[in-house]
């Protein structure tokens, strides 16, 4: 009987080598930090919007604050006569308006303060101001409480800027002495510009200059002036 011999199979190689090893975690990690940067860019831009809506938020919620007060000055009392509602400066040719006085009224300022009938035994005076980054409210005479949020806003800028401007002439039956209607009352509109620069906190003290945002509004007053300008403080000539 013949034997045949055993025949012995080379088995295929099992695993990887050394260096496709080596290559395989390099391109790994190469795929785990663009990841990783995809992930870090997602989260830095979410946390912008997120600084940037609520900075818009709470600039639209101060400004809306500032023009309802704002608009409000020198209101007096319903029950109060018709002559008595008159905003002329110095009463003359009617009863003074005790609470037509607005600061700043000529050239801009950063603090508002005016007065208006609230309720009884509470006119004011009212206003507006910024003081370390904070814009403040005044509830009361000399009291000042914080308007805005130190942690979310730094305030950086806040200015009201008086417009006053003729807009009628209220007509009288006779002209003035010398002809003409220069002497004649006028109506005298009055707005402010209300402007506010603020930035986003972010975890800055100086807030992050890259999310910063302005905002501005004309805030009409419901008080014009009557402005007499007869002589010896008469409404009309006579």
């Amino acid at each position: 009987m013949r034997l045949h011999p055993i025949r012995r199979h080379r088995s295929a190689q099992q695993g990887l080598s050394l260096v496709e090893l080596m290559v395989g975690i390099t391109i790994g990690l190469f795929v785990v930090a663009a990841a990783s940067l995809v992930v870090s860019n997602q989260l830095f831009d979410n946390r912008r919007l997120l600084l940037e809506t609520q900075l818009q938020q709470d600039l639209r919620a101060t400004m809306d604050i500032i023009t309802r007060q704002l608009r409000r000055a020198g209101g007096q009392a319903r029950n109060l006569s018709g002559q008595a509602l008159i905003a002329s400066p110095g009463g003359a040719g009617g009863s003074s308006n005790l609470f037509q006085a607005v600061t700043p009224d000529t050239a801009a300022g950063s603090t508002a303060t005016f007065s208006y009938y609230l309720d009884v035994g509470n006119q004011g005076e009212f206003g507006f101001k910024v003081e370390n980054g904070i814009i403040k409210t005044q509830v009361s005479q000399g009291n000042w409480q914080e308007l805005t949020d130190a942690n979310t806003m730094l305030v950086r800028q806040l200015t009201f800027r008086p417009v006053n401007v003729e807009s009628a002439v209220l007509p009288c039956p006779k002209e003035c002495a010398g002809g003409g209607t220069a002497c004649w009352p006028t109506v005298m509109m009055r707005s402010f510009v209300v402007e506010i620069v603020a930035r986003a906190r972010g975890g800055d003290p100086n807030g992050d200059p890259t999310i910063e945002r302005r905002l501005q509004n004309e805030v009409r007053l419901r008080n014009d002036w009557v402005q007499f300008k007869a002589p010896a403080n008469m409404i009309c000539p006579t």
